[in-house]
């Protein structure tokens, strides 16, 4: 009893520092803007309370639900490409031995770039009058103010940079693979897109679920691009639900609003992010 009370203390005690951080910095954060959205309050005072009002003006507010779906847009442009990416990435430098080094160095290096210097490099390549795009195209497009391609050229940014972060958890993967079970597969006769199907993407399949997972909650809590290529336009196509939740804390000033944005977004991130994890589980045990 004695050892089992020692282990349960030392257990307790490594767990606390952890403990204490979630509390301080999510846990009480989260409920101060629990009771901020449940308020009327500006940045710099809290007034009446006001219960659901917040939530409801919320759902009848046809700014957020502009803002949710072009934020749903990002993430249906950016989660697939950016797995389905890392994962031919890690399968190139798994296959080229030789040079895997300077290949995991090539594609892992946009990720270690700041927001600021990326969008840099965006903003440079796709001038409309000497940017390398247009050049190579041929056309004189601005696509920043493009309604159609506003977006899609946020999102194809957005790969290029962070697509690195996926990449390294596919390598992770694919050395977790026992080697023998390719020697077996070459003993009976497979090869290619048979060893592929049959040993390595199975086997990636918990990977796999992860990365989609990691992916759809980076990519639904998208700010900093948007913000800075488009600051939100052209006529707010690029307006996601945390640059309308800053707009709506930071511009207007309309504190307890925008602690009701920011709670019915984290509510919808986490249903998501669960249900998209249930159904990929479900249909690997199928599998």
């Amino acid at each position: 009893m004695r050892g089992r009370r020692s282990e349960m203390l030392s257990a307790m005690l490594l767990l606390l520092p952890f403990m204490a951080a979630f509390v301080l910095f999510f846990l009480l954060p989260a409920l101060q803007t629990l009771y901020l959205s449940l308020t009327e309050s500006s940045l710099t005072r809290t007034s009446a309370f006001v219960g659901l009002a917040n939530y409801d003006t919320l759902i009848h507010d046809p700014s957020f639900w502009s803002s949710l779906g072009n934020t749903f847009y990002f993430s249906l442009l950016t989660v697939i490409p950016l797995t389905a990416l890392g994962l031919v990435m890690a399968l190139l430098v798994d296959h080229f031995t030789k040079a895997s080094g300077w290949l995991q160095g090539a594609f892992f290096l946009p990720y270690v770039l700041p927001i600021s210097v990326m969008t840099l490099i965006a903003d440079w390549m796709l001038q409309p009058s000497s940017g390398i795009v247009n050049h190579l195209l041929g056309v004189q497009r601005a696509w920043f103010s493009d309604v159609d391609w506003a977006m899609p050229v946020v999102a194809i940014a957005t790969v290029w940079w962070t697509v690195g972060f996926n990449m390294l958890i596919f390598i992770a993967g694919l050395r977790n693979i026992p080697r023998e079970q390719y020697e077996a597969a070459a003993l009976d006769g497979a090869r290619g897109f048979a060893v592929f199907r049959y040993i390595t993407w199975p086997a990636l399949m918990p990977v796999t679920i992860t990365a989609l997972v990691l992916q759809l909650i980076a990519s639904l809590k998208v700010f900093g691009q948007t913000y800075i290529m488009t600051t939100g336009g052209p006529f707010n196509t690029t307006r996601v639900t945390l640059h309308y939740m800053y707009e709506t804390a930071f511009t207007q000033s309309d504190a307890g609003y925008a602690a009701a944005v920011a709670m019915a977004f984290m509510f919808i991130v986490v249903a998501l992010g669960l249900a998209q994890a249930l159904l990929l589980r479900k249909r690997k045990g199928r599998a």
